[in-house]
């Protein structure tokens, strides 16, 4: 599929089709994958796609756009199915010309989650890794771990739907098709087990642990305001202490901010440096806005957002008769 894949970006590259491609390449360190930007074709052999391909690049043509957009006319980008989403989400909130983005789509396996590997391998230090069939296999400098990659991959991936880019010009690959899964939201399900009190606690426990980094923040695709909530200071909305009251209104403003525009990637989770559990709240308002709105982001380019449309038969209970 690589070599599949280079061709394509060359011929790109050759035929001035696009000017600038996004894709991965190989990163300094084991198990990582680096943002790369080709130009010329002697560069597209820097070009990868492994279960080490984490960042969710759709995020430059967004964040990045002031500079990218004015230097390059065509770009092109290398996505996996949650990516696509992220471009789908862009192109019906008019924040991209559909026709100036050439998207190369492939199937996605995966991604490894570093941080399941750290707690499986009592924070070994990874000097390589090699992949067998459905294991994983980690090599240290006195140790060596077997894992099935079911085991050390992202959360993220291993709940779904939809592997494969869903908006693509070109696909590089054999599609592996929607996958059907039956326990999508039972991290939400378990959570909504507990008493009210019990949520509370569990709500106030997770986010106290957060140091105001907003790492979760800068990584999301669908954080692309040009001022944040948090940054403004005329109002200020909250203080940025990483006081508990405070973390959980900017979590859960953020949360209130992407409903309907998750699409579920997991980089606010790998970014996290403190390990707080991000996704909970993305998947709780996920399936608030499947239910009541019968949506999910970035499946249609051609549907209206959830919070941009208006049905008669939707949900209204939060209406007092």
């Amino acid at each position: 599929m690589i070599d599949k894949l280079h061709e394509k970006v060359k011929s790109l590259l050759e035929e001035k089709q696009v000017e600038l491609v996004i894709g991965w390449g190989k990163g300094s360190l084991p198990l990582t994958a680096t943002p790369v930007f080709i130009k010329d074709t002697k560069d597209v052999d820097q070009l990868i796609f492994d279960h080490t391909c984490r960042n969710n690049l759709t995020m430059y043509l967004t964040k990045d756009k002031k500079s990218l957009g004015k230097i390059h006319d065509k770009i092109a980008i290398i996505v996996k199915g949650c990516d696509s989403r992220s471009v789908v989400l862009y192109a019906v909130e008019n924040q991209i010309k559909r026709e100036n983005v050439v998207i190369i789509g492939v199937p996605c396996s995966g991604i490894i989650e570093k941080k399941k590997i750290s707690e499986l391998t009592n924070d070994m230090e990874v000097l390589s890794t090699q992949i067998e069939g459905d294991h994983i296999i980690i090599k240290g400098r006195k140790e060596e771990f077997k894992f099935k990659l079911t085991e050390i991959l992202s959360d993220s991936c291993l709940q779904c739907r939809y592997p494969d880019a869903i908006e693509y010009d070109h696909f590089i690959g054999e599609p592996r098709g929607e996958i059907d899964i039956n326990d999508e939201y039972s991290v939400v399900e378990k959570f909504q087990e507990k008493s009210s009190k019990e949520r509370w606690e569990a709500v106030k426990e997770e986010y106290s642990k957060c140091i105001r980094c907003y790492a979760c923040r800068n990584v999301c695709p669908s954080c692309y305001c040009n001022e944040c909530f948090v940054d403004g200071n005329d109002p200020q909305w909250i203080g940025k202490t990483p006081e508990v009251t405070d973390s959980i209104i900017f979590h859960l403003i953020r949360n209130l901010h992407i409903a309907g525009r998750c699409v579920d990637c997991g980089s606010c989770v790998s970014a996290c440096p403190v390990d707080i559990d991000l996704r909970l709240m993305n998947k709780k308002v996920e399936k608030e806005v499947k239910e009541r709105f019968n949506y999910v982001a970035g499946i249609d380019i051609n549907e209206k957002p959830a919070m941009a449309s208006f049905c008669e038969h939707e949900k209204q209970d939060f209406i007092l008769d």
